[in-house]
């Protein structure tokens, strides 16, 4: 798995991606949820452009353990975790520039 890229991810894969990468930027998402197809693009994007960066998408559907762990409830949910701890949540049907904004603050 390289970076530049939204990698889809299992529970086993995951626990790893924290532990080996400072900043992940985490899409938890749903296959038939709107929002999250209409997010897919931006966050495909902003993986490109911010290659220092991790970004992993983790489908609700396949991975009912790491949902609950997380506590996502709403989606889109996306979680930007920086050494192991949750700095920023963003939930719900935000326009992208706003999401695309939230994320390059936390990630710088």
């Amino acid at each position: 798995m390289v970076n530049g890229e939204e990698t889809e991810v299992t529970h086993e894969e995951f626990e790893d991606i924290l532990k080996t990468n400072e900043i992940v930027v985490v899409n938890f998402f749903a296959e038939w949820h709107m929002p999250c197809i209409m997010l897919a693009p931006v966050i495909e994007d902003l993986a490109e452009e911010l290659k220092h960066i991790k970004f992993v998408k983790i489908n609700i559907d396949d991975n009912e353990e790491l949902k609950q762990k997380h506590n996502v409830s709403t989606m889109p949910c996306i979680i930007i975790i920086k050494s192991g701890q949750e700095i920023m949540r963003i939930t719900g049907s935000h326009a992208c520039d706003v999401l695309e904004e939230k994320i390059r603050i936390c990630v710088g």
